[in-house]
């Protein structure tokens, strides 16, 4: 019988200590150093994800967290403040339509979404509740 006690998710990336200080420094997220050069973070709500290095690491290109926020336009704002870059994508990236304004925010297609990357590349999201 398969009954684990808990489930994290995992993805890796390209530098431990510049993930450890992304998402602990300039996130504000707890980071603990893990077993085997490892790291897990705490994210809001309890959740956690284990980082792992990997030499040959491929920053994920879908995104891999998202963070729900009461208002993306203040997160938006919040996150360049911090030096964080929101506009990655811009309207080729998109069908007709669907792209993001100049702050790098999607509005009127579903819930406003600002995405944004980690110092590894991976893909990242502010998401209205």
């Amino acid at each position: 019988m398969f009954t684990p006690t808990h489930a994290v998710s995992a993805f890796s990336v390209d530098d431990i200590d510049a993930a450890k200080g992304f998402y602990g420094g300039t996130l504000g997220l707890t980071v603990d150093d893990g077993e085997m050069g490892t790291v897990m973070v705490t994210l809001p709500g309890g959740a956690q994800v284990l980082l792992y290095a990997k030499p040959n690491h491929e920053p994920a290109t879908f995104t891999i967290i998202n963070f729900i926020v009461d208002d993306v336009e203040v997160a938006v704002d919040g996150l360049n403040e911090l030096g964080v870059k929101t506009t990655i994508y811009d309207d080729s990236d998109f069908p007709p339509g669907m792209g993001t304004d100049e702050k790098g925010i999607m509005r009127g297609r579903g819930p406003d979404i600002a995405w944004f990357k980690d110092p590894a590349g991976n893909v990242l999201a502010a998401l209205k509740a």
